[in-house]
This record gives structure tokens, C-alpha cells and sequence, in this order.
């Protein structure tokens, strides 16, 4: 029944967390790749062969379905995994569509054509490599139109995290919300578009006033997964344990999980 989530490191947990607490039956199996992160700055390309890298190994762990609990892999790697074909009976979801869904109000099925929506101006916040990729706009345009678009690249956040240095974490955070602002000064909503981000919700939240919706992608992902899960059930792999992964030192990994999410958790060798 397992169902794979990878992400360029630690970031995932948030959506790891969320998803285990709406489907408490359901095992996960997690595989941060923290030997190669950030993946934020590193090229398509290189995101592609990793990102694929990684899928393969949670496939082979039992898992039909993988998300791609990791915006820069979803921006970089997924199309071009799904062009280039995927083996029957495998399915590989990117975390994009929940946070669209939200924001533009109509489920993802809704092929009408781009219509306005309420939200006209939209703070998005993501890793260098996802900005770059301009995946996000690209998406959002296919169902909406008249939504201005600000992205904010927010180098060191996902490092300072992985580190666990959330003063600096939090210092970063201001100053990417202060620059964004110099652009786009009043925001309807903001993107909080890198996994790690949710640790640090509380930080844009006071940097970018309580005027701004702040979307955060943990809880949206594990609404889309459960509805998806529901419509799919043939997607749930052979599986039957938890398991956490990593591509780095299962010791020091497992440590500083453990302080993200305040409960116990440890990391085997990928």
C-alpha cells in the first residue's frame, strides 16, 4: 500500500506529516536525496538525473505513486519525466496542482478555458532554480488570466534550514519578503513555493502582514493526495512499511528530522 514522497532533502517532511496525519493507514516511504541538496541551484539537467534517480529507488521499495514533494524537481524534472514515458502502472505527481487548485478555485480536471479570479497579484516565493523555470506561471496561465505574478528567489533559505540554523533561516526570510515588496508592495496571496518554506510560515506571515493569504503547500498536497487516492485506489504500491531514506548520513539526518517534526525519526541508507 506504500506510496513514495522524495524530496531534495529534509524539505518533504512538511507534506510527509500532513499526509500521514490525513491518512494515518497509508505507509510512506521518504527519500530525501541530502547528499546533493539544495536542488535550488543546480541546472535542469542535473535535477532531471537525480530526481529520476531517486524515483527509481522508491519504485523499487513498492511504491506505484511518487510525489514530488520538491518544487524545483516538480519545475525541472517532472514534464520531462512524463514525456519521456514512465513504466505501466507507475504515476509520478508534482505538488504544484494542489496550490493551483487553491488559488484559482476549480479542480485540476477543469479544462474550461483561463477565466479571472479573485487574487490579481501573487507573491511567489521558491528556490532560485524554480523561478527560473517559470513552471509555476506557466501552470498558473492555463487557468487564469489578469494574475500578476511577482517571484521572489530566496537563496540560502533551504540551506539554513537543512543546517538547522533557523536564525538565519528566519533573517533570510525578511529579507527576500522586503524585496519582493520593493516590487511588488501590496500582494493579494503568496506562494510559499519550496516545501522547507512551511517551517519557516510564521516568518513570511509577520514579514508580509496579515493582509496577505499565505498559501502553504503541506496541507493543500495532502487534500489533493487523499481525493487522488480516493479516485485511484490502484495506485497504492505493494509496499507495507514505513520507511524514511536518505542519501546522507543516516545519523546526522535522523537528528535533525527529529527536531524538525518533534517526534523521533530515523533514516536508513538509501
Amino acid at each position: 500500500m506504500a506510496v513514495g514522497i522524495f524530496d531534495s532533502g529534509l524539505g518533504g517532511l512538511t507534506v510527509l506529516d500532513a499526509v500521514s496525519k490525513r491518512m494515518p493507514d497509508v505507509p510512506f516511504v521518504y527519500l530525501g536525496d541530502s547528499a546533493h541538496a539544495p536542488y535550488g541551484v543546480r541546472d535542469a539537467d542535473d535535477v532531471y538525473n537525480l530526481t529520476k534517480a531517486a524515483v527509481e529507488r522508491l519504485w523499487d521499495a513498492g511504491c506505484d505513486l511518487v510525489i514530488l514533494a520538491c518544487n524545483t524537481a516538480s519545475a525541472a524534472a517532472l514534464r520531462r519525466m512524463q514525456e519521456e514515458g514512465l513504466p505501466q502502472g507507475k504515476r509520478v505527481l508534482g505538488v504544484f496542482v494542489p496550490l493551483i487548485e487553491a488559488l484559482t478555485e476549480r479542480e485540476w480536471g477543469d479544462n474550461s478555458p483561463p477565466r479571472e479570479v479573485d487574487v490579481q497579484h501573487v507573491a511567489l516565493f521558491a528556490t532560485p532554480a524554480t523561478v527560473a523555470s517559470r513552471a509555476f506561471q506557466r501552470e498558473l496561465a492555463f487557468r487564469a488570466i489578469g494574475v500578476d505574478v511577482e517571484a521572489q528567489a530566496c537563496g540560502g533559505v533551504v540551506d539554513a534550514i537543512e543546517e538547522g540554523d533557523e536564525i538565519l533561516a528566519e533573517a533570510l526570510v525578511r529579507s527576500h519578503v522586503e524585496a519582493l515588496m520593493r516590487k511588488m508592495p501590496n500582494p493579494d496571496a503568496a506562494i510559499l513555493g519550496c516545501t522547507h518554506y512551511p517551517l519557516m510560515e510564521q516568518h513570511f506571515q509577520a514579514a508580509l502582514g496579515a493582509q496577505v493569504t499565505v498559501y502553504s503547500q503541506a496541507d493543500l498536497v495532502a487534500k489533493s493526495l487523499a481525493n487522488y487516492l480516493e479516485r485511484h485506489t490502484n495506485m497504492l504500491g505493494e509496499g507495507k512499511d514505513s520507511l524514511f531514506l536518505t542519501t546522507g548520513d543516516p545519523r546526522a539526518v535522523s537528528d535533525r528530522a527529529t527536531q524538525f517534526l518533534r517526534r523521533k525519526i530515523t533514516f536508513v541508507a538509501a
